[in-house]
């Protein structure tokens, strides 16, 4: 298997142009990292630590199967619906057979933005999420786009 075939190449069609995703990371406020893992080995895991650590997101671990573990003091939750606050972007760390559950989800709690993570990738998912009125970012990895976009979403201004 190349590895354009288990990890697609980012499309232009994949997510808005740079100047909407820097306004979309400056303005957002909190992140769920759906399919996040008590496992440090998995990058799930590492990307969490990393927006815990790198941004000013409030970040909110979502894994029905992690029970009373917790990364960094951060606890999981359930379920989307169980987050006691509004989730800006919905970071979806699922196989793209596994997206749809996790866009009806982020449509029912109403997320502006869904996020699948590099190699995630849903058309059908996408569509339903963008009609719902979501910007849907798919096969990119925020913890990339983040760092490379950084100086102009600090530098952002409404």
């Amino acid at each position: 298997m190349t590895i354009e075939a288990a990890c697609p190449l980012p499309q232009g069609s994949d997510a808005p142009a740079d100047e909407s995703l820097v306004e979309l990371l400056a303005r957002a406020r909190t992140v769920a990292v759906v399919g996040a893992s008590p496992d440090p080995t998995r990058t799930s895991h590492r990307i969490a630590v990393w927006l815990m650590e790198h941004t000013d997101y409030e970040v909110y671990l979502v894994n029905p199967v992690a029970g009373d573990t917790e990364i960094r003091g951060h606890a999981f939750y359930a379920a989307l619906e169980d987050i006691p606050v509004d989730v800006d972007i919905v970071d979806v760390f699922r196989r793209s057979e596994h997206v749809p559950p996790v866009v009806d989800d982020a449509i029912e709690v109403g997320a502006p933005v869904v996020w699948m993570q590099l190699g995630v990738r849903n058309a059908e998912s996408a569509e339903r999420a963008r009609l719902a009125g979501a910007t849907v970012i798919q096969n990119r990895c925020l913890k990339v786009e983040y760092a490379r976009l950084a100086d102009r979403i600090e530098a952002f201004e409404d």
